[in-house]
């Protein structure tokens, strides 16, 4: 295939995302799941030409940015509140459904040498960063579980490439230090978070003279790639120093950026994460052709694939919900003598947070690396696209319905929406002490009476609102309902004047950018 017609082939792809986000939409099906699913079904096609992945670039292009993004819009507060839990499923669950599916894998394949059975664990070990959060944004959670399932898809990827990296390097060479192994897991940890700190602080640095949105908004695209790359060819996380420098750039973003910068940043990162997840979803789908040529000549499927990935594959969702299930346990204990430092558990959130371990990326490219000459590989590239349709499939659709089933809602909305209208109020009498401030004159007139009037009713509504906020939410409603309709009417008279040629197209935009935010903020109050 030219160039050309990968470029074509990328477009049709592009296409073919959009019908089927619009038709999971329809369906009500996760997004992830419908173009899984689009991707198998075009790799089912004879006409499809067969897709080749080089993991090391699947990596680069695809994570930095993803996990970038996750990270900037993480909520820093829950994050850094739950870390201990987060660090707990990050390096805990990882770990042991590595271990876990390590001795199945033996015991359904004796013929596979254990470091090849621990390399196979440690592939479909990490839930994947993309998967997850394209199943959160559909869910209403409560904060705490939220923070946890994102937080552990932000950083359980370093802990399972690492430990993928030992057990293949064990499976090459027959050597393995465990010692060695644990102090090498802690170099690569704090040295991934080190590097992301630096390039985090000093990008931050840079941004600050920058100064113009879109050279802004570039530099956080090359932050990404230049924490994940310098990390790895320093032999340390790329992950980590990704989330890192993501999570600084998040917390400093408020007060560093500009107006501007923020609202062309945000729906820049929106549509680029949007297509990245698309692609890549659609892409795993695809290498199913490249699975399917390799099991062409693999005599006795049953007892030599599909045996083996369906215990390999029982084994690690059971694991995890084995190991929530036992921390539950142990922090029920540690809660006796120390409450205040441990939540009591929740039978409903730890079977959410059980069945919400999604796979992907991570999980293929690990897969597609592994050498030819590997004693198992084409196992271990079957288990992983197994792992990656089984869970998108079947626990990214059923996951919403389990929710509800359960009953777990957002018991944070009431706290949250009584902290919004609080800072509502802060917000109006900070705003008017700063009117008052540049209004009064040495003599004791006002500069700006109107605008004082404006800010003390403005202050004066929010303080109604806040004390008594369902008896005027219809008048609320109303009132941006007519501020929406006046929007309206003046974006049809400059659209009018403009296509009479009586406006200048760089008025025209001025003015629209003027109405667009003003619609923006109207609408959020809707």
């Amino acid at each position: 295939m030219s160039d050309v017609a990968r470029y074509e082939y990328f477009l049709f792809l592009l296409l073919v995302i959009l019908a089927l986000e619009r038709l999971a939409r329809r369906l009500a099906l996760p997004p992830a799941a419908a173009f899984i699913l689009g991707g198998t079904g075009l790799a089912l096609l004879p006409e499809t030409p067969e897709l080749t992945l080089d993991p090391d670039l699947v990596m680069v292009v695809f994570l930095p940015p993803l996990l970038m993004s996750s990270a900037w819009f993480t909520a820093w507060h829950e994050f850094r509140r739950n870390l201990r839990g987060i660090l707990a499923l990050a390096v805990g669950t990882t770990l042991f459904t590595t271990l876990a599916v390590g001795v199945v894998a033996r015991l359904a394949v004796p013929s596979l040498p254990w470091a090849v059975c621990f390399t196979l664990g440690a592939i479909v070990s990490p839930p994947d960063a993309v998967a997850a959060e394209a199943a959160m944004e559909r869910l209403s959670l409560p904060g705490r579980l939220t923070s946890l399932l994102l937080g552990e898809s932000l950083l359980n990827d370093a802990t399972g490439l690492v430990l993928f990296r030992f057990a293949l390097a064990a499976a090459l060479t027959g050597l393995f230090d465990p010692m060695a192994a644990v102090g090498a897991f802690c170099l690569v940890s704090v040295g991934g978070v080190a590097i992301g700190a630096v390039l985090g602080w000093g990008g931050l640095w840079l941004i600050r003279r920058l100064r113009d949105s879109d050279l802004v908004i570039t530099a956080t695209v090359l932050l990404a790639a230049a924490s994940y790359i310098g990390a790895d060819r320093l032999h340390v996380s790329g992950v980590l120093a990704t989330v890192t420098t993501g999570l600084i750039l998040g917390w400093n973003q408020h007060a560093d950026f500009s107006a501007s910068t923020r609202v062309r940043g945000l729906a820049f990162w929106k549509v680029m994460v949007f297509l990245l997840q698309s692609v890549l979803f659609i892409l795993i789908g695809l290498s199913l052709r490249g699975v399917l040529h390799r099991l062409e000549g693999t005599t006795d499927l049953l007892h030599h694939l599909v045996i083996p990935i369906a215990a390999i594959l029982g084994t690690m969702i059971v694991s995890r919900f084995v190991w929530l299930f036992g921390a539950d346990a142990v922090r029920a204990v540690l809660r006796r003598w120390w409450p205040r430092h441990f939540a009591a558990p929740s039978l409903p959130e730890t079977i959410i947070m059980g069945w919400s371990g999604m796979r992907g990326v991570v999980t293929l490219a690990a897969a597609l690396s592994l050498p030819e000459s590997l004693p198992g590989r084409d196992l271990a590239l079957c288990c992983a696209f197994a792992a990656i349709l089984v869970t998108v499939l079947l626990q990214g659709i059923t996951l919403e319905p389990l929710v509800r089933a359960l009953n777990v809602t957002d018991d944070d909305a009431a706290h949250i929406q009584t902290n919004e209208n609080v800072a509502w109020v802060r917000m109006a009498e900070a705003q008017l002490r700063a009117v008052e401030q540049a209004s009064r004159q040495p003599d004791g007139t006002e500069r700006h009476p109107r605008l004082l009037e404006q800010y003390r009713y403005r202050l004066r509504v929010t303080r109604d609102y806040a004390h008594d906020m369902p008896a005027h939410r219809p008048e609320e409603i109303a009132h941006y309902e007519a501020v929406l309709a006046a929007i309206r009417a003046a974006r049809a008279e400059i659209l009018a004047l403009y296509r009479q040629g009586q406006l200048h197209d760089h008025v025209l935009r001025e003015m629209e950018q003027d109405l667009d935010m003003q619609e923006i903020a109207a609408e959020g109050r809707l």
